[in-house]
């Protein structure tokens, strides 16, 4: 744990906008399987970082990808399940949020403003779509229900290079800007930025699915953090308490809970998966012979790079590996890697789902990719 670091709260204004009108593109059809032949690996049963070196094991199930073409120059970058069954993804090069119909191929882009650079999308409970838009510095709602309504939340200061967003249980957005930043949005209220403790580097955050704590990220930091609340005389402000893996400088990417609370860490230096354990780190004793917080495993292949996790609604965690040009697969239960790979370079560079797919956005290739697991 490293000493806390205060915060730098900075006001932004929130300025509704008028949606953009739609435009309308070719429907697009799925594609073939995506790759070569899944292939299973098994890691030594209780691995660290240390011993986790996979070996070979059974051959894996049948889930076969799918690829779905979106708009040419669209660059898509993260994506998220939609309420009405369709995908959001975010055009980063074009400056959209776009929608796809995996049953057809359609899909529909919206503009989001000038200067548009979006990087992660959330669906709230209500089906509204929510953008981090780096190139515009602000939190963008788009709402489906509403002939796709765009509304702009602006930050106002630097330009934080937002990144990706998570909702608490009480419903607010927290964010991250990789130059340094984390923050909030409450709906009604304009948006909070505070400065992160260990400067540049904010990236992956997730919303602890037992409890609710916020964890994020910092790339840059090698370190994930989690996110209280400070309560004032006036105001209840925020602030970050740094949590660091045991691999030094491993790369923290990204960040998802499990339905137990634990944290799931994509180290992309490192080449490994993290769990972290908040539960056996409450009150622990280096010598009082408890479980460690802390578990690590060596991702399959001579160069691993997970960028992103994801932990589906059976706690089976998903990755995707710039090394292999995979996303794989790790069943905690059996310490057990299966890798699913695409076309090299594809860049995978965010996963999300929903029971019984695995959503990912092939950026280099206008695509996005799907997993049916179930």
């Amino acid at each position: 744990m490293r000493a806390l670091a205060s915060l730098l709260i900075v006001a932004a204004a929130c300025a509704p906008a008028a949606a953009p009108p739609r435009t309308a593109s070719p429907a697009s059809t799925p594609a073939g399987p995506a790759g070569g032949t899944a292939a299973t690996t098994a890691a030594p049963p209780g691995a660290t970082a240390a011993s986790a070196q996979p070996t070979v094991a059974s051959s894996p199930g049948a889930i076969t990808p799918r690829e779905f073409s979106v708009p040419a120059g669209s660059g898509p970058h993260d994506v998220a399940p939609a309420a009405d069954g369709g995908v959001w993804f975010t055009a980063q090069r074009s400056g959209q949020l776009g929608w796809l119909d995996p049953k057809t191929g359609r899909t529909r882009m919206i503009p989001l403003g000038p200067g548009s650079a979006p990087h992660g999308v959330i669906v709230d409970s209500s089906g509204l779509a929510w953008v981090t838009d780096s190139g515009q510095n602000a939190i963008v709602s788009v709402d489906p229900r509403a002939n796709d309504k765009v509304t702009v939340h602006k930050l106002t200061g630097p330009n934080v290079s937002l990144n990706t967003a998570a909702f608490d249980l009480g419903g607010t957005l927290w964010f991250t800007g990789q130059a340094g930043y984390f923050g909030r949005l409450v709906t009604g209220v304009t948006p909070e930025v505070g400065a992160a403790p260990s400067g540049r580097g904010p990236y992956g955050i997730t919303a602890s699915r037992n409890g609710g704590d916020v964890y994020y990220a910092s790339l840059a930091a090698s370190h994930i953090a989690r996110i209280f609340l400070v309560h004032g005389e006036r105001a209840t402000g925020f602030d970050a308490q740094p949590i660091d893996p045991p691999t030094r400088d491993q790369g923290a990417r990204r960040v998802w809970s499990d339905s137990k609370g634990a944290i799931w860490v994509s180290e992309w230096n490192a080449g490994q998966v993290a769990r972290y354990d908040p539960a056996k780190d409450a009150g622990a004793d280096a010598d009082d012979g408890a479980a460690p917080a802390w578990t690590e495993w060596k991702l399959p292949g001579e160069r691993p790079q997970p960028y992103a996790v994801f932990v589906d609604d059976r706690d089976i965690v998903w990755l995707s590996d710039f090394g292999s040009s995979s996303i794989v697969r790790f069943d905690p239960a059996t310490e057990t890697f299966t890798s699913f790979p695409y076309q090299t370079g594809g860049a995978v560079r965010q996963l999300h789902g929903r029971p019984g797919e695995v959503w990912g956005a092939l950026s280099s290739f206008d695509k996005l990719i799907v997993l049916e697991t179930r």
